[in-house]
């Protein structure tokens, strides 16, 4: 069990879950109204903060500077909705502890609520321990009422509203990739080519030509031979580098427009009022 001791400095400090995964910040501390001691804590939860979740603190303790929660972040979420208005009801309380799947509400009779919040700012615990010592031997605790600035006020009441608090988170929309393949078409390209070919020429014996016409033997056999030549297309393939080619991100801002309830406290006079 947890003492006001214990628990003097967790406001403010991050609240994770059993796994170590963060839930949010804790706000108040509320004690057990029969006992005094610290039974369950408000944690700020959600995008912004905005939802108070409660949670049991009999099996809590501080890690690292942190206040390590016996339940996982889904299970605190999850939680029934209750205002964090100073104190909880008989109804309120069953329904926390029947989400927790903890039966240690005991034999409470409900005639009263029994827990409500302690209020450690300044020198709240002090007076808080004193105001139990007071309230157990029957004495009287002043002005008695439930508001945000405490369970038992002084003399004024706090008037509060819900302020819209509206931020972007980044997820993710899509994905993009370059993918790089190959394929194949024909390319046709005309390059000229030469051949050989042999033709037969016949001259006139003259006298420019006598001399070799009459070189050799006057009747005999004899054999030529030329050497024809062609050229023929030869194809030679090569990879050249032709571009370069990425991925690039433009951000454009848009507008949209955020809309939720808010609510407002009002406070009006009653009986004698001018």
């Amino acid at each position: 069990m947890k003492t006001l001791q214990d628990v003097q400095t967790w406001r403010g400090l991050r609240a994770v879950d059993a796994n170590g995964d963060k839930v949010g910040k804790i706000d108040e501390i509320y004690l057990d109204r029969n006992s005094g001691e610290p039974e369950w804590v408000t944690v700020n939860t959600g995008l912004f903060g905005m939802k108070t979740t409660f949670v049991p603190i009999s099996d809590a303790k501080t890690t690292d500077g942190d206040v390590r929660l016996s339940y996982s972040k889904d299970q605190i979420k999850d939680a029934p909705n209750v205002d964090a208005d100073g104190q909880l009801s008989t109804e309120e309380e069953q329904r926390l502890y029947s989400h927790y799947g903890r039966g240690d509400y005991g034999d409470w009779d409900g005639s009263t609520d029994r827990t409500e919040g302690l209020g450690l700012a300044d020198d709240g615990l002090a007076d808080r321990e004193g105001r139990f010592d007071r309230e157990g031997s029957g004495g009287t605790s002043g002005t008695v009422g439930h508001d945000t600035s405490g369970p038992t006020t002084d003399d004024a009441m706090t008037r509060s509203e819900e302020e819209l608090r509206v931020g972007t988170e980044r997820r993710e929309a899509g994905r993009a990739r370059l993918r790089k393949y190959v394929v194949t078409e024909e390319v046709s390209k005309t390059v000229p080519v030469q051949r050989e070919e042999v033709r037969v020429e016949r001259e006139p014996i003259t006298d420019a030509n006598i001399d070799n016409a009459l070189d050799g033997p006057a009747i005999s056999e004899e054999e030529h031979e030329v050497v024809l030549q062609e050229e023929t297309p030869v194809v030679e393939k090569r990879a050249v580098p032709k571009e370069r080619v990425r991925l690039e991100k433009d951000t454009y801002t848009d507008e949209e427009t955020v809309s939720d309830q808010v609510r407002k406290e009002r406070i009006d006079g009653e009986g004698d009022v001018r």
